[in-house]
């Protein structure tokens, strides 16, 4: 067979049209693919909510992929075990209630996971604002505008295009972009003690763990926060490198957006 080069390229730019004007009205947007969205688009997936990932980077994983300062190994809890088990990683028990993983094959498992249940991810592309719809008696968020990573890097005067969804999940980890874009732009109050993102506190793992799922919430109209936007949005402690409450987080947001959407 004889290869022709404008032929691959029509595929690549067939294929990936194709993909993302299926994106253009979603039920759930989800901004960030670090472990969290990731778990939520999974479970998503699964219940056959439409939903789309868009990533900044070039690479999906967020910080799960470095382990802990580069060691790439992370630790588990019990109470995430059931989960990990569903997705299929591998670990390994260290007694004590300590369970690790291989950081590589966790966040690739996930992302391989979440991509075959029909959650699409698209790397590269970066949230640089929201859609709104209301007024001052009932304003929502109600999707993205995106734009090439490359394009803002460069700081490039391009247009952006817009995506509709019923919900967004903010899942950008510790800066809460999308957070703070709606307080910036909109002027209006999050459902947080300050009314803004209040900011994380420094580390302390049994804590943050708990507080990671239990503000895994929406935290304005139409606007979930999962991960470590959660800690950063309500002010919690960070916890380093055990990850079973940011898989907690993506699975509870899947449920609460799976109820709220399927009815």
């Amino acid at each position: 067979m004889l290869l022709n080069d404008t032929d691959i390229s029509r595929r690549i730019i067939e294929g990936y049209t194709e993909k993302l004007l299926a994106t253009l009205n979603l039920d759930v947007a989800l901004v960030g693919a670090g472990p969290a969205n990731l778990v939520a688009g999974f479970y998503l997936g699964k219940a056959g909510v439409k939903a789309a990932i868009f990533e900044s980077k070039l690479a999906p994983g967020g910080g799960m992929w470095g382990g802990g300062m580069m060691f790439n190994e992370i630790v588990i809890q019990e109470d995430a075990l059931s989960l990990v088990e569903e997705l299929g990683i591998r670990y390994q028990d260290k007694t004590g209630g300590y369970f690790t993983m291989d950081s590589v094959e966790a966040t690739s498992t996930i992302i391989s996971q979440c991509l075959r249940a029909g959650t699409k991810i698209f790397n590269l592309i970066r949230a640089t604002d929201v859609l709104f719809r209301g007024d001052n008696g009932g304003i929502r968020v109600c999707g993205l505008v995106i734009n090439w990573s490359p394009v803002e890097n460069l700081g490039l005067h391009v247009d952006p295009l817009g995506i509709e969804a019923k919900f967004v999940v903010d899942g950008t980890g510790h800066p809460a972009e999308i957070c703070h874009i709606v307080t910036r732009k909109m002027d209006v109050k999050l459902h947080t003690k300050t009314g803004e993102v209040v900011g994380e506190m420094p580390l302390w793992a049994e804590k943050g763990e708990q507080f990671t799922v239990e503000n895994t919430r929406e935290v304005f109209p139409g606007l979930y926060v999962v991960g470590m936007a959660a800690n950063n949005a309500f002010g919690g402690p960070r916890m380093g490198p055990i990850f079973g409450g940011m898989l907690l987080s993506g699975r509870k947001a899947a449920e609460e957006l799976i109820g709220r959407i399927k009815g």
